[in-house]
């Protein structure tokens, strides 16, 4: 038995995490390692994303989230920035039957209308031409970051008090949930990043107040299924009390 096969029975398909998240850092560092510009390392980095993609469809993961480029990636070289939105398109176009034949289901979070465009466009239509399928929700977090998401909660919430459609008494966790991006999506219960980074990089603020947090010094175009069902091995081994004490919680 190979030790992926090994590695996939060892999971128990009854307690797996609902939502995972990633933050895919690394690829920059992947291609200065082999003298290669870094565009070549985002190339490699679609790679790792059909192959966990596919890991997770198969496992029955209901919501993957990919921080495939933050409100802050703007500040980037122009072409590289320019670079990523052509392979954006790319991928889309490569990859969108696979998408179908996996029964997943294409969705973005962040300030698409910052987006180019023709990505703009492509994106649309992927998530349009996706939206029966029943599997994966695979949610790309594009021109993204959990500091504008949450200034636009505060001004919707605000404008929503304005116009009387709530008063300031009732606002609570449901409120807020309600008006921030994931709002028809459960919050992640496992967060992976790769590459040796330790910090959360302005990525779901809100969202990940209990997430399980899974840190790897992999580069994410080297990242594999085999480490991916690591990391869910790891998450299946961890005690969630989400305040309580261990004994309340297993009893």
């Amino acid at each position: 038995m190979s030790v992926l096969l090994k590695k996939t029975k060892e999971i128990e398909k009854n307690n797996l995490p609902a939502h995972i998240a990633i933050i895919m850092d690394g690829n920059g560092r992947w291609a200065k390692k082999r003298g290669n510009i870094r565009l070549l390392g985002h190339k490699k980095g679609v790679d790792t994303v059909n192959e966990i993609v596919t890991a997770a469809a198969e496992l029955g993961i209901q919501y993957l989230t990919l921080y495939a480029f933050s409100t802050e990636n703007w500040s980037r070289p122009k072409d590289e920035v320019f670079g990523l939105m052509d392979l954006l398109v790319t991928a889309l176009e490569n990859n969108l039957k696979k998408i179908q034949q996996n029964n997943v289901v294409l969705r973005t979070i962040g300030d698409l209308n910052a987006l180019p465009p023709k990505t703009r466009a492509k994106l649309s239509d992927a998530c349009e031409n996706t939206k029966n399928n029943t599997g994966l929700n695979l949610v790309l977090a594009l021109s993204y970051s959990a500091r504008w998401e949450i200034t636009n909660m505060v001004k919707s919430i605000a404008q929503d008090c304005i116009d009387g459609k709530i008063s300031v008494e009732n606002i609570d966790n449901t409120i807020i949930n309600s008006h921030l991006c994931t709002r028809e999506i459960p919050d992640p219960e496992l967060l992976i990043r790769t590459s040796g980074e330790y910090r959360i990089s302005n990525f779901l603020l809100w969202q990940i107040a209990y997430t399980e947090l899974y840190f790897t010094e992999t580069l994410w175009p080297d990242f594999t299924k085999e480490e991916f069902l690591n990391a869910i091995a790891d998450f299946q081994n961890r005690e969630r009390r989400f305040g309580k004490t261990g004994e309340q919680v297993r009893n």
